[in-house]
């Protein structure tokens, strides 16, 4: 009886990882467009941030210097103090870092209501916020993610598929395949959200980031978020 229950409760877990997983999947795609299409800089794809700066370093373009060192180095810092929140042994409020990225968006916005926010002020807050939500789910059952690594899932989708044909043994086909499946839709979520971001662009304007803080704030009520966060 007991492991029937732990087991339904750890199928709960999964299922829940899944869900949050694909919905901030799409919140970084979405930001990583507005970020493009705003300050033409990616506030969520770091590789693609370094091959710019690797660029502009070469051809002296100081100001691409500045606004990929400034987006990189807030990104960082996000996966740091999203890191650091949960592994603090005290760290009761487990759902703290979706009220976190959320405040930031809403106040931000408020803000470029009444003053204007430079370029580079714009990258470091959203791309801060960018690492914190990379921090919030890590793995979907035993398979490691990361919600705004967009060629990392396809590494890992590709890899998986491959294992998926070479495995004889029917329970690692179909964990490769479940695999398979859950990455895809993670890349799926992270291209539904990109495809999104420039047509709502010109219709919410100054409130278009308003929608990933309001899913967020719906993210948060899923479910206790300690059993999300995995310590790797």
């Amino acid at each position: 009886m007991i492991a029937e229950v732990n087991s339904t409760k750890a199928t709960e877990q999964v299922i829940t990882q899944e869900k949050l997983a694909i919905i901030l999947a799409c919140i970084a795609g979405y930001l990583d467009a507005v970020g493009i299409v705003k300050w033409k800089t990616y506030v969520s794809f770091m590789s693609g941030n370094t091959t710019q700066l690797g660029i502009s370093i070469s051809n002296g373009k100081h100001a691409v210097i500045m606004t990929s060192v400034t987006v990189i180095s807030c990104f960082l810092f996000g996966i740091y103090t999203g890191t650091c929140l949960s592994l603090w042994k005290k760290y009761k409020i487990q759902k703290l870092p979706f009220y976190i990225v959320s405040g930031i968006l809403i106040f931000y916005t408020t803000v470029s209501f009444y003053y204007t926010i430079s370029v580079l002020q714009s990258l470091a807050i959203i791309g801060f916020s960018t690492g914190i939500m990379n921090t919030i789910v890590t793995s979907v059952g035993n398979q490691k993610i990361n919600t705004d690594f967009v060629t990392g899932t396809l590494n890992s989708l590709a890899k998986n598929t491959a294992m998926l044909n070479m495995a004889t043994e029917t329970a690692e086909r179909k964990e490769y395949k479940t695999n398979a499946i859950r990455l895809f839709l993670l890349w799926l979520g992270f291209l539904s959200g990109a495809f999104t971001a420039p047509f709502l662009l010109p219709l919410l304007k100054n409130w278009i980031l308003m929608l990933p803080a309001f899913l967020l704030l719906l993210c948060s009520l899923l479910k206790p978020v300690s059993i999300i966060n995995q310590k790797n």
